[in-house]
């Protein structure tokens, strides 16, 4: 009995680890929201790290985050690494690409919980009086995500902090779009 048992749980894991292995090799994750601003005022708002505190999911979880912002202060060339708790990790992020006012591009090395490089684009594209944005990020899957993300929904919990990111960057934009109150 307990040897049917090992080799049940054998071709249980060799199955799991196949189907991993079946996987993509690469991922993409996106949202987009529609924002009644124009799109120069929410690239401003992407294309300078200084700005994160007023609009990323990432600086509301962890407010005492360090942060070191170095290179250009904006666009090309501008990095912004940080250091922070269980829900934020640590990395850096610099601008790869900044095209006014239609697309930011960003380098984004994780070290921590786990290492992995990523791309992330932010895309702006006007639609009558709102702009479409797009947030975007990209990357390779090695085995060991594939398997994870059998276990865990990367979209759903990566996408989730994406949706509460535009929501906010919704609210700054537009907030700054209507003027003073």
């Amino acid at each position: 009995m307990v040897k049917i048992i090992g080799i049940a749980i054998g071709v249980l894991i060799a199955a799991v680890l196949i189907y991993a292995a079946m996987q993509p090799d690469t991922f993409l994750i996106q949202r987009s929201a529609s924002i009644q601003a124009p799109p120069e005022w929410i690239f401003a708002v992407l294309n300078d790290f200084q700005q994160s505190t007023s609009w990323s999911p990432y600086e509301k979880k962890d407010p005492a985050m360090k942060r070191a912002f170095s290179g250009a202060p904006v666009c090309k060339g501008s990095v912004y690494e940080f250091d922070g708790n269980k829900d934020v990790g640590a990395g850096r992020i610099e601008i790869i690409e900044s095209l006014p006012p239609k697309k930011v591009t960003l380098q984004l090395d994780m070290v921590k919980p786990f290492k992995a490089s990523n791309v992330v684009e932010y895309t702006l594209e006007p639609r009558g009086d709102a702009t479409e944005v797009t947030w975007a990020m990209h990357g390779p899957a090695p085995f060991i995500s594939k398997v994870m993300c059998l276990f865990v929904d990367m979209d759903k919990m990566v996408g989730t902090d994406f949706e509460v990111g535009l929501a906010s960057l919704k609210a700054v934009t537009e907030t700054q779009a209507a003027g003073p109150v």
